[in-house]
Order: structure tokens, then C-alpha cells, then sequence
């Protein structure tokens, strides 16, 4: 069995920047060859209704991450925990900043 190096996994978000009409996607189904030379497909289910298969093998020319393809990614900073102290021992506030001028 081969070693194969994916770039996308199951649940993964994505988008295509030069296919804004698509919107955003998230991978449904991964198939992964057993054999050797054998395929490695992502189908994703984008905003538009539509599913699309691409190859899922960075190994390969015809990768969707060399096709364009791309991980959306964000930080989930409800579950970010702060360190409690710094170096020289200041506390971190965990308070909103505001940036927008009080009327």
C-alpha cells in the first residue's frame, strides 16, 4: 500500500477563488486507492447545489491545490484559552477592545 499525501479531509471547508459564483464548499465524500497508482478524490458540495470531484493527491499534477482550490480557514476564538500571565508578570484582559468612537 502507498503513501499518500492528501489535501483536503473529510469536512473540510473550501472555496475557489476564481469561481466565486460556487461559493463555499465542504468535502462530503474522500476516496482514497488502495493500489498502487490508483486514484485519491475529494467530491465536495458547494453553495450552488452542485457536487465536484477533484484529485485529492498532492503527488499529483492535477491536485486541486494546484488547480486553485482552497482551505477556508478560521479561528474559533470562543474556544481560545489565554494564558493567564505573561512574560515580566501582566495579567491579560480578556475584555473586547471597541475600536468604533462612543457617541
Amino acid at each position: 500500500m502507498r503513501d499518500v499525501r492528501l489535501y483536503l479531509r473529510l469536512g473540510d471547508r473550501v472555496y475557489q477563488p476564481s469561481r466565486e459564483e460556487w461559493g463555499m464548499g465542504a468535502v462530503v465524500e474522500e476516496m482514497t486507492s488502495t493500489i498502487e497508482g490508483g486514484t485519491c478524490l475529494v467530491r465536495i458540495l458547494f453553495d450552488d447545489g452542485y457536487q465536484r470531484t477533484f484529485n485529492n493527491d498532492l503527488d499529483s499534477d492535477m491536485c486541486c491545490y494546484r488547480m486553485g482550490l482552497k482551505r477556508h480557514r478560521e479561528f474559533d476564538w470562543d474556544g481560545f484559552s489565554a494564558p493567564k500571565s505573561v512574560a515580566g508578570g501582566r495579567m491579560l484582559s480578556r475584555r473586547p477592545v471597541s475600536r468604533l468612537p462612543r457617541d
